[in-house]
């Protein structure tokens, strides 16, 4: 039987909750009346708004109607780390999207722009007022360092993905190299997320903290190994063409490059983190 639960959806969270719910739908819609375009990024904000708005739908119907509380796996983790994700998703889009797709005559895709900045301070909101529980209300490893590093490593995978041309890397082993460790990295890092939030990382015979501080040493040196290879290979003798659109293929290598480099940044310091959060503080 379903029990509903008003104080879901009258307490603060669950208001905000809410409120980017109907923002983000808004976004999604006003684009959608524009049009479609023929680009990546076009389709990663139309993803992004559509995305956050289901799965905040489904947060508010679960919690409304108590089936949340049954579900087998730590559900204020998942809420608290989504939140998270979707502010970061809801960023990059609201800088993305009047980047390339606005003008000063454009009145729906700047809506869409603002109404997409509310969407990203309405998930913060909601991140600041779960942070705000008493303590042990909210734990698990999406709400710690290494988890949120682990958000943070997928969501600039995603911007990598977006921004890649497969016709720039198609012909070159170098370059396939680059996209396939972008894409191993990217499965490692879900199946780790997916394990430590159903909570089946206990049922491993060995340490799994311990395993994925091996699997962050390898992940931060294959980046360094396509820090070095991707701009090798994709800028040589590759100028930024004189009739370039705006992006074109060469700006979005560019966004590859800084994205590569800030992902192996976030590796290295989950890498150390990890380390002493396991071997040192432990102790």
């Amino acid at each position: 039987m379903v029990n509903v639960d008003f104080q879901t959806i009258t307490q603060p969270v669950g208001i905000m909750r809410i409120l980017v719910t109907i923002l983000t739908l808004m976004c999604f819609i006003l684009v959608a009346t524009v049009g479609p375009q023929s680009s990546s990024y076009w389709t990663w904000c139309m993803f992004t708004w559509f995305f956050c708005f289901l799965v905040t739908f489904l947060i508010v119907i679960l919690e409304f109607t108590s089936i949340s509380r049954k579900l087998p796996f730590a559900w204020d983790d998942f809420t608290a780390a989504f939140a998270m994700l979707a502010s970061l998703l809801c960023l990059s889009v609201s800088i993305i999207y009047p980047t390339f797709f606005t003008c000063n005559i454009c009145y729906r895709q700047i809506g869409a722009s603002v109404i997409s900045v509310f969407c990203h301070f309405g998930y913060v909101g909601e991140v600041v007022l779960t942070r705000l529980r008493p303590r042990g209300e909210t734990s698990g490893f999406l709400s710690t360092v290494p988890g949120i590093m682990k958000m943070l490593e997928t969501f600039l995978a995603c911007l990598i993905f977006v921004s890649l041309e497969p016709g720039q890397y198609s012909g070159s082993p170098p370059l396939k190299w680059c996209v396939a460790v972008y894409s191993l990295c990217f499965i490692f890092n879900i199946l780790i997320i997916v394990l430590s939030l159903t909570q089946l990382k206990s049922s491993f015979p060995f340490s799994f903290d311990k395993l994925a501080i091996v699997y962050n040493i390898v992940a931060a040196v294959m980046y360094v190994t396509v820090m070095v290879i991707w701009p090798l290979y994709i800028f040589k003798n590759n100028g930024r063409p004189v009739n370039c659109g705006y992006p074109c293929a060469w700006d979005k290598n560019v966004v590859v490059t800084i994205m590569t480099i800030f992902n192996f940044i976030v590796y290295t310091l989950d890498t150390i983190y990890s380390i002493r959060l396991v071997f040192f503080l432990t102790e």
